[in-house]
C-alpha cells in the first residue's frame, strides 16, 4: 500500500510540472504575438504617415495643373501607380517608397522651379508645409517602430523564451537604418 501513494504523488508532481510548462509556453507564445503586433502596428503608423505625405504631395501637384497641366498629370499618374505600404511591410519596402517619394519630389521641385508663381502660391506653401509635417511624423513613427522591434528581438534572443520563439517561427525583425538621405529634412523652399 505504501507504493501506491508514492506513485500517485509522483504522477501529481509530473502532471503539475507539465501543466506549469504548458502554461509558460502559452504565456510566452502570447507575449510573442503581442510584441509582433506592436511591430506591425508601428509599421502601420509609418504606412499611414507615408500615405498622408503622398496625399499632401498629390494635392500640391494637382494645384500645379494651372501652370503646367501635362507635367502635373504625369506626376499625378506616377503617384497613383505606387503600391501602398501595409502593416506587414518591411523597412526595405519603406526605403523603396522613400526613394520613389524623393524622386517624385525632385521632379515636382523641378516643375516648381520652372514656374516661380507656383512656388510663391499659398497652396504650394501650405501643401509643402504638410509634406514636411508628415515627413517629421514618419521620422517619429520610425523611432516607435525601432523601439517595438527592439522589444521583440530582445525577447526573441533571451533564454528560455528563444526556444518558444524558434519553435513557433518568430523571427528577428529588421530595424530602420539611418541613411544619409534621412539625416536631413527635405528642402523645398
Amino acid at each position: 500500500m505504501g507504493a501506491m501513494p508514492t506513485l500517485l504523488l509522483i504522477i501529481l508532481i509530473i502532471g503539475f510540472l507539465l501543466l506549469a510548462f504548458m502554461g509558460w509556453v502559452i504565456v510566452t507564445y502570447n507575449r510573442f504575438v503581442a510584441l509582433r503586433e506592436n511591430v506591425r502596428n508601428a509599421m502601420g503608423q509609418i504606412a499611414t504617415q507615408i500615405e498622408s505625405r503622398w496625399d499632401a504631395l498629390t494635392s500640391v501637384i494637382a494645384a500645379a495643373k494651372q501652370y503646367s497641366e501635362h507635367e502635373a498629370e504625369t506626376l499625378l499618374a506616377v503617384t497613383k501607380e505606387r503600391a501602398p505600404l501595409r502593416p506587414t511591410s518591411t523597412p526595405a519596402d519603406v526605403a523603396a517608397d522613400d526613394q520613389a517619394f524623393g524622386s517624385m519630389l525632385g521632379r515636382f521641385n523641378a516643375l516648381a522651379e520652372a514656374y516661380p508663381q507656383l512656388r510663391a502660391s499659398e497652396t504650394y506653401q501650405s501643401a509643402m508645409g504638410e509634406v514636411t509635417r508628415f515627413e517629421d511624423n514618419v521620422r517619429h513613427s520610425r523611432m516607435f517602430y525601432n523601439d517595438a522591434v527592439t522589444k521583440l528581438n530582445r525577447y526573441r534572443g533571451q533564454f528560455p523564451s528563444m526556444i518558444v520563439g524558434a519553435l513557433f517561427g518568430f523571427k528577428q525583425e529588421a530595424y530602420f537604418e539611418n541613411t544619409a538621405t534621412k539625416n536631413e529634412m527635405p528642402g523645398w523652399s
